[in-house]
């Protein structure tokens, strides 16, 4: 493996230290690298919302450079439907963020940068801390690195999570039907905002914050223009969701193949989702108003009005769907926050963003492209996982036992009962909890 060092040391990006006015172009707008007409670069850009990211760009025809190991399972799909769409536009270099040499490369040609590539699942750094170190975090070095050896540099918009906040058991939490809701009546309102206390819990949580803390201060230090999205829940077509990560589309996947959901904790826990096209106009925002956000951190997800709960999420099922999906719960796993919703305002404030796609419409959306998917070809022939076996006729992720969850015995069934054109549930409870 490429240790990232260069034979020579990396020069001092010519970019002034500060926050200069701003550019007043629109999108696309005029790059800071290879020219307007350079090609734009996305990192993990055959993932699901590299994906969606790119198709959008492409779209506007502009040429997209996507760096991508092809590791996660489903991505070659993505990158065939990319292909097919639009040709020569778009070009794939299989690449690794750990790889030095060849991101510095690559990085010479671009004209914005989007870091998406990543290690996504808690669980794979409780099991793997080392590689989730590797490539969260000295892959993200690596990137900056190889930006700051370029006589100027294209600004960098980077995808970190809320993760970074912790498990947030410090905040007290009232239940209010299938859900927990702060007690605070701000947060309830607003979410959490900027400023709260980093607290960073698992491996994860350690190397996406140390890669976050690593983009803030590349701006401060050396002067690259770069814009940092902790982000929620993002949901949308092209994902391949799992049990470790992204579970809005697992949740829609299970279902549509009549196999049972397994929920970690009561189900009572709350996110705020938001659909990917929302996340991608966030992105183009960043660029766009690049000079005057460079070096700032923004919570990006659905915010206070696109909350769900795992149990509000079956509920969405059974209407999607005209039947109830099965679950069994099992103990929380570490790390996991009963409640997590972005405060959004800052970055409302400074472009003028906010999501568009309510939680009905967005996951009407993913259910019906999913459907369509898994009719396809394509979609009979996906591996969901990387490391799948047959167990009593279904397919089940082997999870190292290290990091396995004791399961709770406990059986919950759901039935619809229709009243007032609403979905109510009527739950059956049986065995410990213990």
């Amino acid at each position: 493996m490429n240790n990232g060092r260069s034979k020579h040391p990396p020069r001092r990006n010519g970019n002034a230290v500060g926050r200069p006015g701003s550019n007043g172009h629109s999108f696309p707008g005029p790059s800071s690298g290879a020219g307007s007409s350079g090609p734009i670069l996305i990192t993990g850009g055959a993932g699901f919302i590299g994906t969606n990211l790119a198709h959008r760009l492409l779209s506007a025809r502009r040429p997209v450079i996507l760096y991508d190991n092809l590791s996660r399972p489903g991505v070659e799909e993505n990158l065939a439907w990319l292909k097919a769409t639009h040709g020569n536009l778009v070009r794939h270099e299989g690449g690794d963020v750990r790889d030095y040499h060849r991101l510095q490369k690559v990085v010479r040609e671009a004209a914005q940068v989007f870091h998406l590539a990543a290690q996504v699942a808690v669980t794979t750094s409780l099991d793997e801390p080392i590689e989730d170190f590797e490539v969260n975090a000295r892959g993200t070095l690596n990137l900056l690195e190889a930006l700051r050896s370029l006589p100027k540099a294209p600004p960098l918009v980077f995808t970190s999570t809320n993760k970074v906040y912790g498990d947030l058991s410090q905040v007290r939490l009232r239940l209010r039907g299938d859900r927990y809701e702060p007690q605070d009546e701000l947060v309830r309102e607003n979410g959490f905002d900027e400023a709260r206390p980093l607290h960073f819990h698992s491996p994860y949580g350690c190397s996406k914050g140390a890669a976050c803390q690593y983009v803030q201060d590349y701006a401060r230090t050396f002067g690259l223009k770069t814009v940092v999205f902790r982000m929620s829940c993002i949901y949308g077509p092209h994902q391949f969701g799992t049990e470790d990560q992204g579970w809005v589309a697992h949740f829609l996947i299970r279902a549509l193949r009549d196999l049972p959901l397994t929920i970690y904790g009561d189900g009572r826990q709350v996110r705020d989702i938001l659909f990917v096209k929302d996340l991608v106009e966030a992105f183009l925002l960043a660029q766009q108003h690049m000079n005057r956000l460079s070096g700032q951190v923004f919570n990006i997800g659905g915010g206070p009005a696109n909350t769900t709960s795992l149990l509000e999420l079956m509920d969405l099922l059974s209407e999607l769907q005209g039947h109830s999906p099965s679950a069994r719960f099992a103990d929380w796993r570490p790390a996991d926050q009963q409640y997590y919703v972005s405060d959004t305002r800052r970055f409302c404030a400074a472009t003028g963003w906010m999501p568009r796609t309510g939680v009905r419409e967005g996951l009407n959306h993913l259910y019906q492209w999913l459907k369509d998917y898994h009719q396809s070809d394509a979609g009979r022939s996906l591996r969901l996982a990387p490391l799948l076996k047959h167990r009593n006729g279904e397919l089940t992720r082997i999870i190292p036992s290290s990091i396995r969850p004791r399961t709770v015995q406990t059986k919950r069934s759901f039935k619809l009962r229709a009243s007032r054109g609403l979905t109510r549930r009527e739950v059956t409870v049986r065995g410990s909890t213990k």
